[in-house]
């Protein structure tokens, strides 16, 4: 071997442990300061991290029955060496955020939502039960006093949602429920609604279901009250049912788009 490929090697040998003690060095740093300064909590992160959102398709059922999503295919890899699809959205399909511009003259559009509220406490008030017996079960006052002595106060910023069992109906025509020209599903109580603008800090609301209101509503009180108030829901949420009462943190992805009145979301918790 020459003696310039010798230097260059023993040059080499001798970055590679240097940069290897800077490394453990820094590693050793990083996990000092993490233990000193980070909460217990959150330096041992959630136990389990779960999907709250259903797949988007043509399939998924809507509101008004007619389909809320398209894919055209625009380049595909056999003749173009790539994929690419056109998507067509109705802002209102699937697992989806509301925002307070769709039922207010001037609310806020979907992407001046803070992103601080985005990240939420997760409160989950189960009606399961009821809605199994009556399809037209709406979550009231009473069922928020109910959870708020078994589980303590709804933390500020909170998405309280409403656990109905509607998730499991997705796949059929028991999810819209539809007798003719009226739906039938649970929802939010106008009162109730209420009550969390008024009594708690609670910033917004979801349900398992198409609409924030239960499906025979004939006029939105829940979605005009709830949210002219400022705040946000959420419909169409997944595996409710996986989620405990109080204790999970809600990670909502909305959407971003100028003046948008909502949009599809991908919504997870940690738990």
């Amino acid at each position: 071997m020459c003696n310039a490929c010798v230097m260059n090697a023993v040059k080499d040998r001798m970055l590679s442990r240097r940069n290897f003690f800077k490394l453990s060095a820094a590693a050793g740093a990083g996990v000092a300061l993490s233990s000193a300064a980070a909460p217990p909590a959150l330096a041992a992160g959630p136990s389990h991290i779960e999907d709250m959102t259903h797949t988007l398709s043509a399939e998924f059922p809507t509101f008004f029955g007619v389909p809320g999503f398209s894919a055209e295919q625009a380049f595909n890899f056999a003749e173009h060496g790539l994929n690419l699809f056109n998507l067509s959205i109705n802002e209102h399909t699937g697992t989806h955020v509301d925002a307070p511009l769709h039922f207010s003259a001037d609310g806020a559009s979907v992407d001046e939502i803070p992103v601080s509220s985005l990240i939420a406490p997760l409160c989950v008030i189960d009606i399961a039960a009821r809605a199994a017996e009556d399809a037209d079960a709406q979550l009231t006052p009473d069922d928020l006093r109910a959870w708020i002595a078994a589980n303590g106060d709804i933390p500020d910023n909170a998405c309280v949602a409403l656990y109905s069992g509607w998730g499991a109906k997705v796949e059929g025509d028991g999810y819209r429920n539809a007798d003719g020209d009226v739906m039938h599903f649970p929802g939010f109580h106008v009162e109730a609604a209420q009550m969390l603008i008024e009594e708690t800090g609670a910033g917004s609301i979801a349900v398992d279901t198409l609409s924030l209101d239960h499906g025979p509503s004939p006029d939105f009180a829940t979605h005009y009250a709830w949210l002219s108030s400022g705040r946000f829901g959420i419909e169409c949420l997944a595996n409710l049912d996986k989620m405990p009462a109080k204790g999970a943190t809600l990670i909502i992805g909305a959407p971003k788009h100028k003046g948008g009145s909502g949009g599809p979301a991908r919504i997870m918790a940690m738990v």
